[in-house]
């Protein structure tokens, strides 16, 4: 927490600029939140907030971070019980060029190796590829994977965000959906993006930004429309109808709150990984919040 000016106080918060996060965080951004700080905003790519997260930096409030970055975070930071991408059919995709790849040999492109979508692709694979590996791990930014797919640089790309939408635009073909299969084998939703703030801010002040987040998000939702312009302008040029889709697909109702489906669903992923020996395991009360 900042001061601007004459004790105006703002909360700094670095999150992408992803439809979803920016159609959540509208109300909130531009003032119309009743009672909240000012929202001072960074658009970082979520690879670069997992990192600062790790870090323990003091830059931000808050951050949007991968649920699979948490288990080395929630010591200094706290899960806010709203604001993040949680939900069902919204899961990241496996792009191949030709159908029915066999990846246990090949070159797989990852939007990022702390990221959600990585942890469950190494779930999915444990179960269904050939020995419970692929051949090499290329760490690259999401928008540049589909075209080096289809351009025959790597032979399969991890995909996120909208491009469950487009990515028949590559002529792509989707050899699995990690989603489909978390939720065939847990029946739990798919956990993906987190909002946490800092711990050392104390119970009062967290509470007040989970309120501001909540606020933000039913805002939003009663008139899309108020944050047409701002999703637009950071939606990296992208087809409105695409956009809205988008949001429909992850902001809903565990945006608003994670309930107890949320928050068994991110019990269940981070347990299972541990116990995979993929992240470490969490302390019984880590992700409470005050």
């Amino acid at each position: 927490m900042t001061d601007t000016a004459a004790g105006a106080e703002t909360a700094r918060i670095a999150f992408s600029p992803c439809p979803n996060d920016t159609f959540v965080f509208d109300a909130w951004a531009h003032g119309r939140v009743p009672g909240a700080p000012a929202l001072d905003v960074t658009f970082a790519d979520i690879d670069i907030t997992n990192g600062v997260a790790e870090r323990r930096e003091d830059a931000y409030e808050l951050l949007k971070v991968s649920y699979a970055v948490l288990p080395y975070v929630l010591d200094d930071y706290a899960l806010l019980p709203c604001g993040g991408a949680l939900g069902r059919g919204c899961g990241p995709l496996v792009l191949t060029r030709e159908a029915g790849v066999d990846l246990s040999d090949k070159r797989v492109a990852v939007p990022s190796e702390t990221s959600t979508a990585y942890l469950l692709f190494r779930l999915w694979a444990a179960d269904v590829v050939p020995g419970g590996g692929v051949g090499e791990i290329v760490v690259m930014p999401f928008h540049e994977i589909m075209p080096a797919v289809r351009d025959g640089k790597i032979d399969a790309g991890l995909v996120i965000h909208e491009a469950r939408f487009t990515y028949q635009n590559y002529g792509l073909h989707k050899l699995a959906d990690m989603g489909e299969h978390w939720e065939a084998t847990t029946g739990l939703p798919i956990p993906l993006g987190a909002i946490i703030a800092r711990r050392d801010l104390g119970a009062e002040k967290l509470r007040s930004y989970a309120d501001a987040v909540r606020t933000s998000v039913r805002m939003a939702w009663e008139d899309p429309e108020a944050s047409r312009g701002y999703v637009m302008e950071h939606a990296q040029e992208m087809d409105p109808a695409v956009a809205d889709q988008h949001i429909g697909l992850y902001v809903n109702e565990f945006t608003a709150d994670l309930g107890e489906d949320g928050y068994a669903a991110i019990r269940g992923l981070l347990t299972r990984a541990a116990a995979e020996g993929l992240v470490p395991a969490l302390a019984p009360d880590a992700l409470s919040f005050p």
